[in-house]
Parts: structure tokens; sequence; C-alpha cells
């Protein structure tokens, strides 16, 4: 039913509800009637399993949002990720459990506190993002919120699990800086184990001949990406920062090592997953409020909790904000450019809580935890109702541009099957022709590219030539160069910046005056440049160590 709504409401383009709304009234009714009926079988099945969500559910979502990261803009614009993610996520932690320890309501602990701050702070704006996408807004704007939330989410679990260590014990001031150095090495040790687990798939692919078998070779991808999670986990480490660093890693060089058939399957195997497993996580939320017996429902705790939230989530964002801005009109270093008032405000707005927040205070213990447990689950479902809800006002309200560009994740494969030619000759032709060309010159791979025809029009939802369609009339600066860069290329880099980085690119008028205003002597580091030595590390050692040697052979024939 979930699913078949999410159908409708797309195929209407109706965009005044959501389908994650729809998803957690449907689980409302079930509960609803489950509770009428009182049996207590069916009440105990379906009652929300954190170890099913951790082990099941949440995988899938994560592997997904790696996998169709766009690299370009997340690295761009990873110091303002990084500081959203990281500061702002503690500081949301903080001021939520300081307010909490003095509420009569529930007298816990400073580290229970903080592990509710630390519970509660995990972000899921997936119903904020797919109207983003409905809606074609700015991109920069759509990879700050989706990077901050992947990261947030991490964030959040490796708090809450080195909290935790601390457990019924008195902390001191030594503690406090251990704590840290816990969370600090868990987080740098699990990003290791999935950047590892991404380049054993590569080499893997590169030096064996599983690509002649697409259904091994699209199996064994996704079972090592899961074997890196729960690898992660059995050490205890993070799985979730492993699994995302293994599907970063995995689009960014295995992928150009897979079978034509596999890059297809991943991508779309990957998808279906991350869908099914959305879908059934909200039916399951709006279903546990009925169905979970033993919660213990406290509306004014659950209004104080909202308050304390939004302004906790307030102070984090539009502060880390203004230090943003700060550092960028003073020493140009780190951030990719400033945020706008516009955009702070839908960082704000964007800022809904989410299952893992409800998985993770399935681990919370004592008399209180009952009432947390319940305010938790509905905050969850609030937030997606309010906040997600009121998205579309919210974005004409504050001004912020939309249509800019399209973020349709139709697939139309079986369009290729009305040529006479197999699907895989099709494609394959394009793919060496789009290879080819790319490492020639920068200038007739923009003509090819960006000319708009047919064969590229059907190629649009699959990443291959994106690029082709041309944005609205009145946008060509800025609008169009971001329109061109948005969606990751299934297969290489428009510009090969990666492969060849001192080759020279034609750029449009928007990227010259960014470039422009980073000319000043004073400068220190930019964000095109304070990443440089890692894009040369990557692309003379990382690549043509991992990558099938063809691509490097083609680029030196064409430059010859």
């Amino acid at each position: 039913m979930a699913l078949w709504t999410s159908y409708y409401l797309q195929a209407k383009k109706v965009r005044s509800i959501h389908e994650t709304v729809i998803s957690i009234f449907l689980g409302m009714a079930v509960g609803l009637l489950i509770e009428k009926f009182q049996s207590t079988d069916i009440q105990r099945i379906v009652t929300f399993n954190y170890r099913y969500f951790f082990n099941l559910l949440l995988p899938p979502i994560i592997l997904n949002s790696g996998y169709e990261l766009h690299q370009e803009l997340f690295f761009k614009n990873v110091g303002a990720i990084v500081a959203f993610a990281f500061v702002g996520t503690y500081v949301s932690a903080v001021i939520t459990g300081y307010r909490f320890q003095g509420l009569e309501q529930v007298r816990i602990s400073w580290i229970e506190a903080l592990k509710f701050g630390a519970t509660i702070s995990a972000t899921d704006p997936v119903t904020i993002l797919s109207i983003f996408r409905t809606y074609g807004v700015d991109p920069a704007l759509y990879t700050i919120i989706f990077g901050e939330s992947l990261l947030n989410d991490s964030v959040s679990i490796v708090m809450f699990e080195t909290l935790q260590r601390f457990y019924n014990r008195e902390m001191n001031i030594v503690d406090i800086f251990i704590g840290i150095g816990q969370f600090f090495i868990t987080f740098i040790i699990s990003l290791a184990i999935g950047i590892i687990a991404g380049i054993f798939i590569a080499l893997l692919l590169k030096y064996s001949h599983v690509r002649r078998f697409p259904y091994i070779e699209s199996c064994m991808i996704t079972l090592i990406a899961y074997a890196s999670y729960l690898f992660s986990n059995g050490c205890q480490m993070s799985g979730i920062v492993s699994l995302l660093f293994c599907a970063i890693t995995l689009k960014h060089y295995a992928f150009y090592n897979m079978s034509i058939q596999t890059q297809f399957s991943t991508k779309f195997l990957f998808k279906i997953l991350s869908q099914l497993s959305e879908n059934f996580i909200f039916v399951y939320l709006g279903l546990s409020l009925f169905t979970q017996a033993d919660l213990v429902y406290k509306p004014l705790l659950i209004l104080v909790t909202m308050f304390f939230v939004c302004i906790a989530r307030y102070i984090s964002i539009f502060s880390i904000s203004k230090f943003i801005n700060m550092a960028m009109q003073s020493y140009n270093i780190i951030f990719y450019e400033k945020l706008p008032t516009s955009y702070q405000i839908m960082l704000f707005w964007s800022g809904l809580r989410g299952a893992v927040g409800v998985a993770l205070i399935q681990a919370l213990e004592g008399e209180a935890a009952n009432a947390l447990k319940a305010t938790v689950l509905v905050l969850v479902v609030l937030t997606v109702i309010i906040f997600g809800g009121t998205t579309p006002q919210m974005l004409e309200i504050v001004g912020i541009h939309m249509g800019i560009t399209s973020h349709e994740d139709d697939y139309h494969i079986e369009d290729f099957y009305n040529e006479n030619t197999s699907l895989e000759e099709n494609i394959y032709d394009r793919f060496r022709f789009k290879r080819a060309d790319s490492i020639s010159n920068s200038q007739k791979t923009n003509q090819y590219i960006y000319e708009p025809n047919q064969h590229s029009r059907q190629l649009d939802s699959l990443d291959i030539l994106y690029h082709s369609n041309s944005s609205s009339e009145g946008q060509k600066n800025k609008d169009d160069t971001i329109k061109k860069s948005f969606d990751s290329n299934i297969f290489l880099p428009i510009n090969m910046e990666s492969i060849k980085p001192e080759q020279n690119v034609s750029y449009t008028s928007y990227e010259m005056a960014t470039e422009n205003i980073y000319t000043d002597k004073e400068q220190l580091y930019t964000s095109n440049n304070h990443i440089k030595w890692f894009k040369d590390f990557d692309s003379k050692i990382l690549k043509p160590l991992v990558i099938e040697k063809d691509i490097f052979s083609r680029k030196n024939e064409h430059k010859v």
C-alpha cells in the first residue's frame, strides 16, 4: 500500500504531501487495528526491534547513500559538512542533555542525559531530500544537507556507544578527554575499515575475471560491502561509518572495474533495497506508536523535548554558519562558499529526527527509559509530519532557487530494446565513445556531452550522459554549471581531473568568477586547492593501482 501510494504521488506529481508521511499514517492505522483487537502475538511480532533495524534495515540505506553520493560537490563542501556533522551534533547533544538532567519528570544521570542528547541529535532528512529532488533545489544546498545527515547519524551512533562505556561510573575531567579520544579513534578506524574494503573489491575486480559472470560479481560486491559493516561492528567499531566509506570508495574506484551489467545491477539493487528499507521503517515507526506495550507517554515531556531539540538545532546551525561565513571572509580557508540566510534556514528545517534515534534509545536503561523511548518515537513522527510536510512552503518563503537541476531517478532501460540492438552492445558503444572522447580535448568533450540529442536523453537517469539536458532559459551561469556537474558520472569524470589533474579544462563564467574570488595574495588555502595533495595522490598512485590500465592507456594514446 505504501509503495502504491508512492507511485501514485510521483505519477500525479502531488507535492503537497510526501510519501513518508503517508507511510507513517498507514502504520498508525494498522497499529490501531492491532491494538483494538488486542492481538498479543501480533503485537509482539511487530514491536520495534533495534537489532533488526541496525542489522537489516539501516545498511541498505547507508550503502545506497554512499554509492549515490556526488563526490565532487561533497568534497568541495566537506568543510561545512564536517562542521555541521561533528561540531553541530556535539553542541546539540550537550544542550539537549544538559537541559534534560534537571527535569523532574525524568531523573537521569549526566551520562544518561548525554546519551539521550546523542540519540535525539540523529537526523534523518529522507523526506526533505526527496522533496528537494522533486523541486530541483540548488545542488550545493542538497549536498550539504545530504552529507551532514550521513555523517550526523554516524557521529550520533559513535557518540552513544562511547558514552555507553562510561555507564554506571563517575566521570571526571580525565574521563572526558578519554571519551573524546575514544570517539575519534573509533571513527578513524571505522573509516579505514570501509576504505580498505572498497579498495580490496576494486583490486579483486581488476586482477580477476569475475566480470565475466556479472551475477556473481554483483553478489560479491554487495556481500563484501555488507561484510565490512559486520566486521566493523564485531571489532567494537562503527559499522555505519565503515559501510558509508566503503560505498564511497566503491563508486570512486571499483565502479570502473565492473562489467557493464554489474554497473547497472548494483545501481538498481542498492536503490531498490534502500527504497524498501525506507518505506518499511516509516511504516514500522507509525506501527510502533500503538504496538509497543511498555511505552509511557508524557505529553508535557514530549512538548519540552520538542522545544529543546528545536533550540539546540537553531543554536548549532546558525552559530556554525556564522563561523563558516567569518572564516570565508577573513581567511578564505577550508570552506567552499558562504552560507546565505536562506541556506541556514533550510538547514535548520531539515533537522528531522529519524529511526536511528528510535533504535539507539532502545538500549537506554533505568526508571525513565520507557518514558524517554515514547518521547523519542513521538518526536520522530512529529518532526517528519510537521517539518517534512511544510518543506515545499518553506522553500518558497525563504526564496530558495528551484528548478536548477533534475534529480529524477526514473530508469528507462526498456527504451534501449526498441533500437534492435542488445542492451550491452548499445551501451558499450556509447561508453567506449564517451571514454575515448573524454580523454581527448576538453572542448570536444564538452561539445559532445552537452549537445542535446536523443541518446543522451535516454541515458539521463543512468548518469552516463546526464549532463546533456539544458536548464531553463533564464539561468545560464551558476545554475547551468551546477546542473551539468551534479549527478555522478557513471564511468569517468567529464573533466578527467581525477586522472589527469594538469589537463586544461574550459570553465564557464560561474567557475571563472568563483576562481577570481580567490586571487588575493594573502589567501592561505581555498576550496579548490586545500585537498590538492590528495587529488595528486589519488590520480598518480591510487587510481593507476586499482583501476584497469586501459583507461590510462587510452589517455596516453589521445595525448599523443
